[in-house]
């Protein structure tokens, strides 16, 4: 079964990784996190689990589409209503949820700062590959 693990930041944890704002990450903050996903992606290629994984752009650079009245609209990000946004995600092939649970939980012990840290979180979804598995 293959799963998402979803990773979410803030515009303002996108700015603090930029090195601006309050927090500021250092460069070597920043270099450690990158050193650590890495390793992380390639623990996951060697164990055969590894499908994709991607790091998205700040919310600042997201368009919002939709239709109200049956007319198409855009809006450019970020949006004040939004705290969290998909920061980024992997998609890993495993026996169970609780495997793809403990390989998502191991990203706890990234190297980042101890104010990041408090905020961080990962969801983790199966991924369906059909109506039927849908489970409506």
């Amino acid at each position: 079964m293959k799963y998402m693990i979803m990773l979410y930041a803030s515009q303002r944890d996108f700015d603090n990784m930029a090195g601006q704002g309050a927090h500021a990450w250092t460069p070597d903050d920043f270099a450690a996190m990158g050193a650590f996903m890495e390793k992380w992606n390639q623990q996951l290629v060697e164990s055969g689990e590894f499908v994709d994984a991607h790091g998205l752009a700040a919310p600042v650079h997201t368009r919002r589409v939709g239709q109200r009245d049956g007319v198409p609209f855009v809006t450019d990000g970020p949006y004040p209503e939004t705290t969290e946004v998909l920061a980024g995600y992997t998609i890993v092939e495993c026996d169970s949820f609780d495997r793809a649970t403990e390989i998502a939980a191991r990203l706890g012990e990234c190297p980042v700062p101890d104010f990041a840290k408090a905020s961080a979180y990962a969801d983790i979804r199966p991924i369906v590959d059909g109506h039927d598995d849908l489970g409506l």
